[in-house]
């Protein structure tokens, strides 16, 4: 266990015995932190929260704090963060709340960049990118592969579907389908995020098949149900679509339009 001497460790905690942990960090009571996982100095870790393996947290983070939601009233609520993530400079990370599930989650491989905020009770999934002071609000849920460009704001409750690309300074009030690409204040949507799904590993036709799902929802003046409609009947020729439907289904603020 690489502990600096000057970092203050209550002796509930789980450290593994690789852990690295740097000076003037405190690392609170119901802390769990598992192998090959990097605290710098002057970070502050607060339970119940339970840490992965492989994760690199950067100086001046909070991680596992109360929550700022006025209902809060200092209910042992956990957050749970996975595996080789990266947490830089300044990053904030609040536990769940009981008006929720009681839990803030976050998936593994994920890159929160400087400045940036997880409320309570958001759910990210895996291999999100959050730029710099990009803020997610009590509720929110990621999916896989979502990049939300720096100084994104996402509004309570709003869900952001897998392989969605955000660009920089967007205000997100509804929910943002999968695959699209969003932009604005507020969020208007801007086709499919082509060029990262060629990135990872989508093919030809399956991006044509998204494109015209796209327009079917976009472009035909249909009304939501209709095009969930029409989506359907392409799910034979391309699965892929699935996901995309899904996120339209579960929506409940409504998706951009």
């Amino acid at each position: 266990m690489l502990i600096d001497s000057r970092a203050l460790i209550d002796p509930s905690a789980k450290i593994a015995s690789n852990v690295e942990i740097g000076p003037w960090t405190i690392i609170g009571p119901d802390v769990e932190i598992g192998t090959g996982t990097v605290i710098g100095p002057h970070v502050v870790v607060k339970g119940p929260s339970k840490i992965g393996k492989n994760n690199r947290i950067f100086q001046f983070s909070s991680v596992g704090e109360d929550c700022q939601d006025k209902k809060y009233a200092g209910e042992p609520t956990t957050l749970t963060i996975g595996d080789n993530n990266v947490i830089r400079e300044g990053v904030t990370i609040h536990r769940g709340t009981v008006q929720d599930a009681g839990t803030t989650v976050i998936g593994s491989d994920n890159l929160f960049m400087a400045y940036a905020h997880v409320a309570h009770d958001c759910v990210v999934g895996n291999n999100v990118i959050m730029a710099n002071n990009t803020a997610i609000a009590g509720h929110v849920h990621v999916g896989d592969w979502a990049i939300l460009g720096g100084f994104t704001a996402v509004h309570q409750f709003c869900k952001i579907g897998a392989h969605v690309m955000c660009g920089t300074s967007t205000v997100v009030l509804k929910d943002i389908p999968a695959y699209i690409m969003a932009n604005g204040n507020t969020a208007k949507p801007h086709g499919i995020n082509v060029e990262g799904l060629k990135r990872r590993g989508f093919n030809a036709d399956t991006l044509a098949c998204l494109r015209r799902a796209y327009k079917t929802i976009y472009r035909k003046k249909l009304t939501t149900a209709q095009a969930v409609s029409e989506l359907k009947e392409m799910l034979d020729e391309c699965p892929e679509i699935l996901p995309l439907i899904n996120s339209i289904e579960s929506s409940n603020r409504g998706i951009i339009r």
